[in-house]
């Protein structure tokens, strides 16, 4: 049942990334097919009595989902072409990897209670930050198109052309990074609040620590800088671009090198 999701997840997703916009009504019944799909995948992959199956991967297709998710939203109230054309592709390759590399199964008993909420918020924060780099790839786009004033009508170009203007595009990121900011200082407090109970250790400051504070920084001067000094444009880009990547370093990257390069389990 589950390779059943898992193709129908992967199929309507790749559909979805090449359809026409014009094809709007169709793509909005794809899209949730494929997202229904996706969760009924996660769900079947991740859960199983008592244990908790965990990776880079898994952390990967979970944030692509909420991703998706967060443009299915959107796009009911902006047109969001470009976002779709992005978001699409990197889903089909989030499952894709979930299913090459299933990760590490946790075992809940005699863990905190706390620890099921520090993976739920860690993976919320990790999503909502992965759909606002996405969105400052766009505008990054966006706003290069607008400044060569290039007359090209290919691909891209027509699902540039159909994105909101940039100021609705910026308060759009600046909301998704706001939301982000506040999950991720969430994930960031338990972790260190409930260390020892979350994981049977005091936190200790290994590289998946040290970047995912560094990643917090960058996000927290950035909403200060936007906050007192109205940072914008390429500041607020690469300022949210370089949080993401870092974010990405510290968790998704550590597990990539611990399950893959030196098969060790959960840390």
């Amino acid at each position: 049942m589950q390779t059943y999701f898992f193709l129908v997840a992967a199929l309507s997703y790749a559909v979805c990334a090449v359809l026409p916009a014009k094809q709007d009504k169709l793509i909005a019944g794809l899209t949730g097919v494929a997202w229904l799909s996706h969760a009924a995948t996660l769900w079947l992959d991740l859960m199983a009595p008592g244990t908790l199956r965990f990776g880079f991967s898994a952390m990967l297709s979970a944030a692509l989902w909420v991703s998706v998710g967060a443009y299915w939203i959107e796009n009911r109230n902006f047109s969001l072409d470009g976002l779709r054309r992005m978001v699409m592709p990197c889903a089909v390759l989030a499952i894709g990897l979930a299913w090459a590399f299933p990760g590490n199964q946790v075992i809940l008993e005699g863990k905190s209670a706390v620890f099921g909420w520090h993976i739920t918020v860690a993976v919320l924060a990790y999503s909502t930050l992965t759909i606002a780099a996405f969105h400052a790839v766009l505008m990054a786009l966006q706003e290069s198109r607008l400044h060569t004033r290039s007359e090209s009508r290919g691909f891209l170009a027509s699902a540039l052309d159909q994105l909101p203007a940039l100021l609705t595009m910026e308060k759009l990121l600046f909301r998704m990074i706001g939301l982000g900011f506040v999950l991720l200082s969430l994930t960031v407090l338990s972790g260190i609040v409930f260390s020892e109970k979350l994981l049977g250790k005091v936190l200790t400051w290994d590289h998946k620590s040290v970047f995912t504070m560094l990643s917090w920084l960058l996000f927290a001067v950035l909403l200060a800088g936007r906050h007192w000094r109205g940072w914008r444009g390429k500041t607020a880009l690469t300022f949210t671009l370089a949080g993401f990547a870092t974010l990405l370093l510290g968790y998704v990257g550590s597990r990539f090198v611990l399950e893959v390069v030196l098969h060790r389990g959960f840390a």
